[in-house]
């Protein structure tokens, strides 16, 4: 059911970014009632499963500035705009799990416009999700760091 499209998305660094999204995107909503029904370990492969559907970021945006701060696995947020002003994220980490937690705060924000994202209540829109109760603190811990990467990004963009 996921249909791939390209499109160019102008890179921050100046660089163009070939991305090849989800024609068909699961909503945070489908993500939320699919993980009500499950319990610890299933919960534990549904974020891993969400990771998988990322898509690829080049290795060349796996820099230090795209890294985020403080958390245990290394994950790295590239943000591009959309020819229409909206923010994309790239996003990656080379643990599994942080992956996949990654891709649930992107889907809160993601080819939204600036001042939207900026806004935005990541934090209320992931806490049916309970995660610091869900997974250990370890793997919880870089959290409020990937959501205030996102969010100063956004509003550094909407304010110029």
């Amino acid at each position: 059911m996921i249909q791939g499209s390209s499109r160019a998305l102008r890179g921050f660094a100046g660089l163009p970014v070939l991305t090849a999204y989800m024609g068909a995107m699961t909503t945070l909503q489908q993500i939320q009632d699919d993980y009500e029904l499950l319990e610890g370990d299933e919960r534990y492969r549904l974020l891993i499963d969400l990771g998988r559907t990322l898509e690829p970021m080049p290795d060349a945006l796996k820099t230090d500035a795209t890294l985020v701060r403080g958390c245990s696995a290394a994950v790295w947020v590239y943000p591009t705009r959309r020819d229409d002003g909206a923010l994309h994220f790239l996003a990656d980490s080379n643990a599994a799990i942080t992956k996949g937690i990654i891709a649930l705060v992107l889907l809160t924000v993601q080819d939204r416009m600036p001042a939207e994202v900026a806004d935005f209540d990541i934090e209320g829109a992931l806490a049916p999700f309970d995660l610091k109760r869900q997974l250990s603190s370890n793997r919880t811990q870089g959290l409020p760091n990937m959501i205030a990467l996102i969010r100063e990004t956004a509003a550094r963009l909407a304010a110029s």
